[in-house]
C-alpha cells in the first residue's frame, strides 16, 4: 500500500481545531481508496515560540525536507506574538525555501453557500506569486525613535520568478477555460509592473491558445464584485495576489471556505497546504470554527500527491454537505458536526 508521510501544522487557535477534522475526513477517504496517510504533528506556534524564542526549531525546515506534504492549520496569535514574528519565523521561511513559488486558491460558491453577490456562476482559480516581490523582506530602518526616522521596503521581481508564475498561470489556463487575466499597475509603477507586463507579452507569443488580458489590480478589485464569472486564472504578483483572494474568499462567501496551495511546481521540496482564514483565538476550542477550508486544502493536497479521484471525492463529499446546508451559517453547525456529516457523504457515494 502506498503511503504519503503528511507534516501536520495545527499552529495557533482553531488551527487545530480545523486540522483535527480535515486529518479525520483524509483518513477516512485514504482507508476506502487503497493508500495510506502517516501524520507526524509539529507544535510549532505562538505557544511554541514563547516558550523557545522560536517559531519553530533551527532544524525545522531540514525536519520537513522529509516530508510528501505539509497540512498547516493556523498561524498567529497577535496578542501575544506580533505577526511580523510569526509570519517570519514559520509561513515565509517554509514558502522560500521550498521554493513553493506558486500559491493557488479557488474562488467558487460550493451548493448551499450564499454569496453577497448577485452573481452564482463564477470559478476563479488565482495564483499569487509567493516567493518574492512586495513581501521580499529587503528593506530597512534608520534613525528609529527620532523625529527623522525612515523606514524602506523594497519590492524585488526577478525575471526568473515572474516568468515562472507567469508561465504556471498559462498552464493552468490551458486545462480550464483558456482565459488568463494578468493584474498589473503598469501606469503608476513604470519599473516593476511595467517589467511584469513584458514578460507576461513575452509569453503571449508561446500560448497563443490562451486568451490573456493585463488588468490593473484596481479595476480587476472592481470586475471581481461585479463581473466574477467574466473571470478564469488571475495571476498576480505577492501583494495584488493577497489582496484580490481575500476579495474571492468574501464572494465565495466567506474565509470558512477558502482553500489555498502553496505549490513547488518541480516537487524538489514538499508543497504545503493551508485555509485561508487565520487562527481566530476569540473561538479556539470552542468546537465551533468551520472545518470546509482545511478539508478542501486538503483535497487540493490529495491531488497534488497524484490521488485524484479520492481528492474529488473529498469535493464532491463537501458539496453534498453544503447542498443540506449543512456548515453553511457561521456558528450554526459544531465543527465536530460538519465532519461527521463529510464523512457521512463520503461513505454513501
Amino acid at each position: 500500500m502506498k503511503t504519503h508521510r503528511i507534516a501536520l501544522i495545527p499552529g495557533d487557535g482553531i488551527g487545530r481545531d480545523v486540522t483535527d477534522a480535515a486529518w479525520r475526513v483524509l483518513q477516512t477517504v485514504a482507508e476506502h481508496s487503497g493508500f495510506a496517510l502517516s501524520g507526524t504533528e509539529f507544535p510549532w506556534s505562538c505557544a511554541f515560540y514563547k516558550e523557545t524564542g522560536r517559531m519553530m526549531p533551527e532544524d525545522g525546515i531540514e525536519t520537513l525536507r522529509a516530508f510528501d506534504a505539509i497540512l498547516l492549520g493556523a498561524v498567529g496569535w497577535p496578542a501575544e506574538v506580533p505577526d511580523s514574528i510569526s509570519l517570519h519565523g514559520l509561513l515565509l521561511p517554509i514558502r522560500k525555501t521550498f521554493v513553493q513559488y506558486a500559491n493557488i486558491r479557488p474562488h467558487r460558491l460550493l451548493p448551499g453557500v450564499q454569496g453577497p453577490l448577485k452573481a452564482e456562476a463564477f470559478d476563479i482559480l488565482c495564483i499569487r506569486e509567493n516567493t518574492e516581490g512586495e513581501y521580499s523582506g529587503a528593506g530597512g530602518r534608520v534613525h528609529q525613535g527620532t523625529e527623522d526616522e525612515v523606514a524602506v521596503e523594497t519590492a524585488i521581481f526577478t525575471r526568473t520568478a515572474v516568468e515562472r508564475i507567469l508561465r504556471f498561470g498559462f498552464e493552468q489556463a490551458r486545462t480550464r477555460r483558456g482565459k488568463l487575466a494578468s493584474v498589473t499597475k503598469s501606469n503608476a509603477q513604470k519599473h516593476s509592473m511595467v517589467f511584469w507586463d513584458e514578460i507576461t507579452r513575452k509569453l503571449a507569443a508561446e500560448y497563443t491558445d490562451v486568451a490573456v488580458t493585463s488588468y490593473h489590480v484596481d479595476a480587476i478589485s472592481a470586475r471581481m464584485i461585479m463581473e466574477p464569472e467574466s473571470l478564469d486564472v488571475v495571476v498576480a504578483s505577492n501583494l495584488f495576489g493577497d489582496i484580490l483572494t481575500d476579495i474571492g474568499a468574501a464572494i465565495q462567501g466567506g474565509l470558512g471556505f477558502a482553500a489555498s496551495a502553496n505549490i513547488n511546481p518541480h516537487r524538489s521540496a514538499p508543497s504545503m497546504f493551508e485555509p485561508v482564514h487565520g487562527s481566530a483565538p476569540d473561538i479556539a476550542g470552542k468546537g465551533i470554527a468551520n472545518p470546509m477550508a482545511t478539508i478542501w486544502s486538503g483535497a487540493m493536497m490529495l491531488d497534488h500527491l497524484g490521488e485524484k479521484d479520492p481528492a474529488a471525492r473529498v469535493m464532491t463529499a463537501l458539496s453534498a454537505v453544503t447542498a443540506k446546508g449543512i456548515g453553511t451559517v457561521p456558528g450554526k453547525d459544531s465543527t465536530d458536526t460538519i465532519t461527521r456529516a463529510v464523512i457521512a457523504a463520503l461513505a454513501a457515494e
